[in-house]
C-alpha cells in the first residue's frame, strides 16, 4: 500500500499576525509605537538643531572654511572672525572646573553614601539638590561679589608667589579670568557630581561591602577598593554629565571670565568662551557675516560637546568591559 503524505500549511505568518493582533488588542504594540515616536522625536530635534545651525552659518563657512577654527582674530569691524580663542577658553575653563570639582564631589559623595549617618546624608542631599536648582546668574553674582575679590586680593597673589615659575600662574592678578571662571563653574558642577555619584554608590549591592569586610578589610578599604570600582562607570557618567554642563554654561562664565578673545597660558588672564561670546554679542551683531559667525560658533560648541560626550561614552564602555573581564577571571 502506497504511503500518503499530508502537507500541513505553514503556521508562521498566521501565528505572527495573531500575536501582533493580540498585542495590539492588549495595548502592547500601541504603547511600543507611541514610545518609539517619543524616542524618534528626540533624534529629530537633534538633527533639526544641527540642520538649522548649519544652514544659518553659510556665509562664514564659505568665506573662512576650516580657517574659522584655526584663526585667533575676532574683528567685527573688518569682518575677520576666528573661533580659536573661544574654543580655547571653553576647554580651559571646563578643565579647571573639573580639576576642582571632581575630587571634591567624589569625596563628598563617598562620605554621604558610605560613611555618614543616614539622617545626615539625607538632609545634606536635600541641600545639594537645592544648589543644583539655583539659576546660573546667581552663581555669576556670587562670582562677582565674592570670588573675584578673593581671587584678586588673596588667591592669585598667593599662587603667583608660590607657583609663579609656572606659566599658568604668571601675569597681573585682575580677579577676572580663566581661573575665576573655572572656580565658579566648579561650584556649579559640584551638586551634579555629588548627587549622581551618591546614587550610584548607594546602588552597589550590599553583598560587595559585606564580602570585603568579611575578608578583613576596613570600612574605608571596602569603600575605596570594592564599592568605588564597582560604581566606576556611573561615577564617570556623572563627571561627563558635569562636563557637558561646563561646556555649555553661559551667564555665570560671561560675568567672570573677562570677555576678551585672547589665548594665554596664564590662568590669570581674561578670556572668553563660546557660550559667553554668543550671549554677549548676539544682540549687537550687525551684518549677516557677523551674525552667522556667531551661529557657526554655536555649531562648533554643539560639535565639541558631541565629540567629548562620544569620547566619554567610549571611555565608560571600555572601563565597564575591562571591569567585567576582570570579574570573570
Amino acid at each position: 500500500m502506497a504511503a500518503t503524505t499530508t502537507t500541513v500549511p505553514g503556521t508562521g505568518p498566521v501565528a505572527g499576525s495573531r500575536s501582533w493582533l493580540s498585542g495590539l488588542r492588549e495595548g502592547d504594540e500601541i504603547v511600543r509605537l507611541i514610545t518609539f515616536l517619543f524616542a524618534a522625536f528626540v533624534v529629530f530635534l537633534t538633527v533639526l538643531l544641527v540642520f538649522e545651525l548649519w544652514q544659518g552659518s553659510v556665509l562664514p563657512r564659505h568665506k573662512f572654511g576650516f580657517n574659522f577654527l584655526r584663526t585667533s582674530v575676532w574683528d567685527p569691524v573688518n569682518e575677520q572672525f576666528g573661533a580659536l580663542p573661544f574654543i580655547y577658553g571653553t576647554v580651559v575653563t571646563a578643565a579647571v572646573a573639573l580639576l576642582i570639582a571632581v575630587p571634591l564631589g567624589l569625596g563628598a559623595a563617598i562620605f554621604l553614601a558610605e560613611l555618614a549617618p543616614v539622617r545626615l546624608s539625607d538632609n545634606l542631599e536635600f541641600f545639594i539638590d537645592l544648589l543644583a536648582a539655583v539659576p546660573s546668574v546667581i552663581y555669576g553674582l556670587l562670582g562677582i561679589f565674592i570670588v573675584i575679590p578673593l581671587m584678586r586680593q588673596y588667591i592669585q597673589p598667593a599662587l603667583k608667589s608660590t607657583l609663579g615659575f609656572l606659566p599658568f600662574f604668571q601675569g597681573p592678578a585682575y580677579g577676572l579670568g580663566f581661573l575665576t571662571a573655572g572656580v565658579v563653574l566648579a561650584i556649579m558642577l559640584l551638586p551634579y557630581i555629588i548627587s549622581v555619584s551618591r546614587e550610584v554608590l548607594l546602588s552597589v549591592p550590599r553583598d560587595q561591602r559585606e564580602a570585603a569586610l568579611a575578608l578583613g578589610a576596613t570600612r574605608w578599604e571596602a569603600t575605596w577598593k570594592v564599592v568605588v570600582p564597582f560604581a566606576r562607570s556611573g561615577i564617570l557618567g556623572s563627571i561627563f554629565l558635569a562636563l557637558a554642563r561646563a561646556l555649555g554654561e553661559t551667564m555665570a562664565v560671561t560675568m567672570v571670565i573677562g570677555n576678551t578673545p585672547v589665548i594665554s597660558a596664564s590662568l590669570f588672564s581674561p578670556g572668553d568662551s563660546i557660550a559667553s561670546v554668543i550671549a554677549s554679542q548676539f544682540k549687537e551683531a550687525t551684518g549677516d557675516l557677523y551674525l552667522q559667525s556667531l551661529i557657526e560658533l554655536g555649531l562648533v560648541l554643539f560639535l565639541l560637546t558631541f565629540i567629548l560626550n562620544g569620547l566619554a561614552r567610549l571611555l565608560i564602555l571600555a572601563t565597564s568591559e575591562r571591569g567585567g573581564g576582570m570579574a570573570h577571571l
